[in-house]
């Protein structure tokens, strides 16, 4: 059985009242993405889309076409960025809501709760700070809530599973201090629905400069660059039955230096004449995977590419030398850390699919083509390499 590629998509290209009150009529990711600037001689921007152009997600003919060619290069489904702020409020929530209604396009997903804040600087740095949605854990009445809502899509055929049950994932699971509660209450309304169980995945980075203490606050802990175990398991402890890792700050530190990574990130956001900060693609991803990726139930993560110039301008360092062929290295090596796993755990997670205003996508555009989706194909189609 090949590698199973499951890749984060935004459903942000379209426009919503929330953005247009904030940003004015109109305003989608594309907007940040199509005035973005060359911040260095070479620096790849503004990053122009190919065969889908600058799409609207409210195109049935779109969302078919971006099946189409991730099932072409062998990914197994998209990870819907699933937005809902408390008290039934939901965003971003049109693409979806008509792929499941329509049954088109027939591709599998699953769902990813994009548990934070939404302000002004999750588009945009500089300038003052406006709530445009307040992330709120309400709860019981709003968890089950909740539940209802996603349901239908979980009893869906096109739903991944693993093991068996629903795949769901929690983006933040250390500022949710009521996680425990809201699993356990999920699995039980899951088992008095039918379903075998809801398979739940803590998107955790592999290295991290906090730790969540028992009551739900923060300690500061120096980041441990040899093991991740201590971060994996406290994460585990919450109820949550498999992790998807994130080595970026773990090869920033390792190829750059710990504290001088951490001083510089400190650095970039306090004063605005420092030059934007350059890493090599390769050098950062020849330390992505922590040794315990390899755990069965650790689904590490491939990246493709690193710049949030189109958002934040300079505050983030800038991924260099990103090319199909350093991807198709990279995932090269992501396959070898899962090759011992069963199947059904043999689990990459692809950040993304189309997070353009990132630098962070996989989609066709005119400098690269077909590129990395090809090297995707290249690899994760051919089951002798795992």
């Amino acid at each position: 059985m090949k590698a199973r590629i499951i890749a984060y998509y935004l459903p942000q290209f379209h426009p919503i009242p929330e953005n247009d009150r904030v940003w004015g009529p109109g305003f989608t990711e594309w907007t940040n993405v199509a005035k973005a600037r060359p911040a260095f001689r070479g620096h790849y921007q503004p990053r122009i889309p190919a065969d889908l152009g600058f799409y609207d997600l409210r195109l049935p003919e779109t969302r078919e076409q971006q099946a189409k060619l991730a099932r072409e290069a062998g990914i197994e489904g998209f990870c819907y960025w699933h937005y809902w702020f408390g008290n039934g409020r939901q965003l971003l929530e049109r693409p979806f809501n008509e792929v499941l209604e329509s049954g088109k396009p027939d591709f599998p997903f699953c769902l990813c709760w994009a548990n934070h804040d939404w302000s002004t600087r999750t588009w945009q740095s500089g300038g003052d700070t406006t709530m445009i949605a307040q992330q709120l854990y309400p709860g019981e009445k709003d968890y089950t809530e909740h539940f209802h809502k996603v349901l239908p899509a979980m009893k869906d055929h096109r739903y991944i599973t693993v093991d068996g049950k629903p795949l769901f994932g929690i983006y933040d699971p250390y500022h949710f201090t009521d996680v425990s509660r809201f699993i356990a209450l999920w699995r039980r309304l899951a088992a008095e629905n039918g379903l075998k169980g809801i398979h739940f995945v803590a998107l955790c980075n592999s290295t991290t400069t906090i730790t969540r203490n028992a009551d739900g606050t923060f300690r500061r802990v120096l980041p441990n660059l040899e093991s991740s175990a201590k971060v994996y398991d406290d994460i585990l402890s919450l109820g949550f039955d498999g992790i998807n890792s994130f080595g970026k700050a773990r090869g920033e530190m390792i190829s750059s230096g710990k504290y001088r990574r951490l001083l510089r990130r400190y650095l970039q956001e306090h004063i605005t004449l420092m030059p934007v900060l350059r890493y090599k693609f390769s050098k950062v991803v020849g330390h992505f995977f922590a040794p315990e990726d390899s755990r069965e139930n650790i689904y590490p993560t491939v990246m493709a590419g690193w710049d949030r110039t189109p958002r934040n301008a300079k505050a983030e360092g800038i991924y260099t030398h990103f090319t199909p062929e350093a991807f198709r290295k990279h995932i090269l090596k992501a396959l070898d850390v899962i090759k011992d796993k069963g199947d059904e755990h043999k689990i990459l997670f692809l950040r993304s699919w189309n997070e353009w205003g990132e630098g962070n996508y996989v989609e066709p555009d005119l400098k690269y083509g077909h590129g990395f989706l090809e090297a995707i194909k290249a690899t994760v189609n051919d089951d002798e390499k795992i």
